[in-house]
This record gives C-alpha cells, sequence and structure tokens, in this order.
C-alpha cells in the first residue's frame, strides 16, 4: 500500500513530464546562458576572496605597527590607513554578499526552468523576475567593488595616507 502511494504521487508529480531528448535538450540549451553568467559570478567571487584576505592580511600588518611606534606622525598615518582597511574590508564584504545573492537567484533560475519545463508549471514570470534580480544584485556587487577599488587607489597617489609607513 506504501509503495502505491510513492507511486500514485509520482505520477502526480511527472505525470505532465515530456522525456524526450529533444524537449531535454532544448530545456539544457535554455539553461546554458544562465549557467555561463553563474561561472562568471563564481570567477568574481574568487577575485573577491582574494582581495579581502590581502586587505585583512595589511589590517594585521598595519595593527602589528601600532603597537610598535611611537612616533605621532607615523602613528596618525598608520591609524588612518587601519580605518581605510576596514572601512575597504566592509565594502568588500557587502559586494561578497550581494554577488552571492546574485549566484543563489541564477542558481534558482537554472531550477525554475527544468521544473517549469518538465511539469508545465507556469514559472515563466517567476524565473524572469529572479532573472532580473541576478542582475540588480551583480550591478550592485559591481559598483562596490569599483568603490574598494577606488579606494585602494587613492592611497597610491601622492599625498595619499601610506606614504612613509615603515613595516
Amino acid at each position: 500500500r506504501g509503495k502505491e502511494r510513492i507511486i500514485s504521487a509520482l505520477n502526480y508529480f511527472g505525470g505532465g513530464m515530456d522525456n524526450s531528448v529533444a524537449t531535454l535538450a532544448s530545456v539544457i540549451q535554455l539553461a546554458l546562458g544562465p549557467v555561463f553568467l553563474l561561472a562568471g559570478i563564481a570567477g568574481f567571487l574568487n577575485v573577491m576572496s582574494s582581495r579581502l584576505g590581502r586587505i585583512i592580511d595589511r589590517a594585521r600588518q598595519v595593527e602589528g605597527m601600532l603597537r610598535a611606534l611611537s612616533d605621532e606622525t607615523l602613528l596618525a598615518k598608520a591609524d588612518a590607513e587601519l580605518r581605510l582597511l576596514w572601512r575597504r574590508t566592509d565594502i568588500i564584504n557587502k559586494s561578497i554578499g550581494y554577488c552571492v545573492a546574485s549566484g543563489l537567484c541564477v542558481c534558482i533560475v537554472v531550477v525554475g526552468v527544468f521544473i517549469g519545463d518538465f511539469w508545465h508549471l507556469p514559472l515563466a514570470q517567476a524565473v524572469v523576475a529572479l532573472f532580473v534580480f541576478a542582475l540588480l544584485f551583480l550591478i550592485v556587487s559591481l559598483v562596490l567593488f569599483l568603490r574598494e577599488i577606488k579606494l585602494a587607489t587613492h592611497v597610491l597617489k601622492p599625498g595619499g595616507i601610506i606614504e612613509n609607513i615603515k613595516s
């Protein structure tokens, strides 16, 4: 009796499925674009996590210098750099969060494409909305990333914070 219920449930949920190879190939082709976007998002996450690690390493180095410095001018510069590093950390963390949200939306889009097609569910509007949200999250992430890069390169200009700090 339990086996019959399981078979009945599978038939109910899978009853509308079109299992032909041509249909499957069509759905895979439809899902391919978002999958490439997901690969790009993964690469972008790798770049940002590497930057975050480097920022944190530098912050630890500057914190160590703060304990060893006694010159007020160098202390002020090191403290300013440390505040900038923590600001950059905050910005890159937000960028990573938006990028992850984008990737999750893309994953749900791919799942929605398969489920909608195989079970003939009207998910087109939800898939489009999620894809738009994925792109919006990615745009916010890229803008934050650009902001973090501008902060990082601003201090390298003449008169920037980190001139003449000895490590």
